[in-house]
């Protein structure tokens, strides 16, 4: 819920709400650039945050709101099906239960989703006995574990917009200064995308490398 002194707005956005804040600790616009002040401040005077919530209860508001993402990081599957990125990345990291950091969706325009993860390094040394992050990505504990997630997020998905179908374990480390991670602390999506797409051309080979891990269909449910 809002804090006391806080106003929020919840716009609606396709199928979304993004949520705007108005108040006296919300920032009034950034240091000489009132063009760009002038985009994330919309004519009632509330910022624009991009990310999108939704309520804990749709038939009782006191309970308070979810994030749902953000607005930009949705996209759609060749098949024209919706992905919720926030959502299927916090099961990813939920599934993984202490063994993933962090996740990057692909598959905008592509037939089935895949995933870049960043294991979380402190489990990944204690699971492994491995200090290096190349020698912790390349054990087979580590691979072995990450299979098993997603064998079980194939169990328990309804259909393509849910089946993380590829996932690789990210050989770099997230980058502030070339914008992979946000003043928020939050990854960006896009921008990981951009910067590394030689790993996403790994991911959709039709004959995909070594280090590339898949789901068998045989683990999906059926599909109706």
């Amino acid at each position: 819920m809002p804090v006391p002194g806080l106003e929020l707005k919840l716009v609606r956005s396709g199928e979304k709400l993004e949520a705007r804040y108005r108040g006296k600790n919300i920032f009034p616009g950034y240091w000489h650039q009132p063009e760009l002040t002038a985009n994330v401040f919309d004519e009632e005077g509330f910022y624009c945050t991009g990310d999108a919530l939704r309520f804990a209860d749709e038939n009782d508001a006191n309970k308070g709101m979810l994030f749902d993402g953000r607005l930009a990081e949705d996209f759609k599957l060749n098949t024209g099906t919706w992905v919720r990125v926030g959502l299927l990345r916090s099961h990813i990291i939920a599934a993984g239960n202490g063994l993933i950091q962090d996740v990057v969706i692909t598959g905008h325009d592509n037939d089935f989703i895949g995933a870049i993860v960043f294991p979380a390094v402190e489990y990944c040394r204690n699971l492994t006995g491995m200090k290096e992050p190349s020698d912790i990505i390349d054990h087979p504990l580590v691979t072995e574990k990450l299979q098993k997630v997603l064998e079980e997020i194939a169990k328990e998905s309804t259909g393509s917009a849910t089946l993380v179908k590829r996932a690789v374990l990210a050989d770099f480390d997230l980058s502030m200064d070339k914008g992979e991670i946000s003043d928020k602390g939050t990854i960006n999506q896009g921008t990981v995308i951009q910067n590394h797409p030689g790993i996403v051309e790994r991911l959709y080979d039709k004959t995909p490398a070594g280090n590339i891990l898949e789901v068998k269909t045989g683990y999906v449910k059926q599909e109706f």
